[in-house]
C-alpha cells in the first residue's frame, strides 16, 4: 500500500488526481502550498515521518510563464531549489518521486517532436528553473525518481487557455490567436491516469525522464477553432503571429513531444487531444 504526498493538489494535475483517487487502492495526502511550504525543507521532512510517506507526486510549480520573468528569486526557490530538497529525502527514506516539468526546456527549433535526451536550451527564466529542478533531481539521482515533461495543459479545473477561449468566445465576435507556435494540448486527466497507473511500475535506479502530451499535433489557432466548434460558439479566430502579440516571457515555436518511451515502458494509451478536448468540454458543460 502507498502512502502518496501529492503536492500543489489545488492546481490542474493535483486536482485531476484527487478526483482520480478513489479508484486507487492508495493513501493519499493532498497538500497545497497553504499547509505544506515545498520549500520549507524541514516542514517537507516532518510530514513525511509522520505520516509514513512513500511515494510523492510533486505537481507544485511555480507557472506563471511571464511573472517568472521579473521574479526570478521565488520561481527558482519552487521549480529548482525546493525539487532539491524533495530528492534528497527521497533518496534518503527510498521513497518513490514523480516530478513534472515542461515542454518549456527545449528552445522550439527542432523539426521533429522532441525525444527525452535532446538538447535543452530554455528561453525563458521558468523553462531554465524547471530545468534547473531536472538537473538537481537527477544529479541526486534517488532510485524510483522520474521526471514527466509535458506541454500545453488544461483541465475542467484551474485557469487555462480552454477556459479563456470560452470566455472571450462568449464575449467577443472575433479573436486572434497565435498559428505559428506548433504543439500537443494536454487534458490533466489523462495525465493523471497516467501518472496513476505507472506509479506501482516505476522501478529503475536511475532517474529517467519521459515526455507526455496527448496525441496529434496543433496550433493554438487550431486548438482554439476547436474549442469555439464543440463549445457551439460563433466567435471567429484569425490567425495572428507571435510577433503580433509580444509577451515577456519566449515561447517555444514548436513544442511537440515524442512519446514513445513511455508508452513503450509502461504500456499505456494515450488519447488523441481532439477526444480529450470533447471530454474536458462535456464535463464542464459547454460540448454542444
Amino acid at each position: 500500500m502507498f502512502n502518496i504526498l501529492v503536492t500543489g493538489f489545488n492546481g490542474q494535475l493535483g486536482s485531476e488526481i484527487k478526483e482520480l483517487s478513489s479508484n486507487y487502492p492508495y493513501n493519499f495526502y493532498f497538500t497545497s502550498k497553504d499547509d505544506l511550504d515545498i520549500t520549507n525543507e524541514k516542514a517537507i521532512e516532518a510530514f513525511i515521518l509522520k505520516n509514513n510517506i512513500t511515494a510523492i507526486i510533486n505537481c507544485a510549480a511555480y507557472t506563471a510563464v511571464d511573472k517568472a520573468e521579473s521574479e526570478i528569486e521565488l520561481a527558482d526557490k519552487i521549480n529548482h531549489q525546493a525539487i532539491k530538497h524533495l530528492a534528497i529525502i527521497a533518496k534518503e527514506k527510498n521513497i518513490k518521486l514523480i516530478h513534472i516539468s515542461t515542454d518549456y526546456v527545449f528552445d522550439g527549433t527542432n523539426y521533429k517532436p522532441y525525444i527525452e535526451i535532446d538538447s535543452t536550451n530554455p528561453q525563458s527564466v521558468y523553462g531554465q528553473t524547471k530545468l534547473d529542478g531536472e538537473k538537481a533531481l537527477q544529479m541526486i539521482n534517488p532510485t524510483n525518481s522520474i521526471i514527466i515533461r509535458t506541454s500545453w495543459v488544461y483541465s475542467s479545473y484551474g485557469n487555462n487557455f480552454v477556459k479563456t477561449m470560452l470566455r472571450l468566445g462568449r464575449e467577443r465576435e472575433s479573436l486572434g490567436v497565435i498559428y505559428d507556435q506548433v504543439g500537443t494540448p494536454t487534458y490533466a486527466k489523462d495525465l493523471a491516469k497516467a501518472i496513476l497507473d505507472i506509479l506501482p511500475k516505476i522501478n529503475n535506479t536511475q532517474t529517467e525522464i519521459y515526455n507526455y502530451s496527448n496525441e496529434g499535433v496543433c496550433s493554438w489557432y487550431d486548438f482554439a477553432k476547436e474549442i469555439m466548434n464543440l463549445a457551439g460558439l460563433t466567435c471567429k479566430i484569425n490567425p495572428i503571429e507571435t510577433s503580433q502579440y509580444p509577451t515577456p516571457a519566449k515561447r517555444p515555436h514548436y513544442s511537440l513531444l515524442n512519446k514513445s518511451k513511455i508508452k513503450n515502458d509502461y504500456i499505456i494509451d494515450i488519447p488523441y487531444w481532439k477526444d480529450s478536448l470533447e471530454h474536458c468540454l462535456r464535463k464542464i458543460g459547454e460540448n454542444k
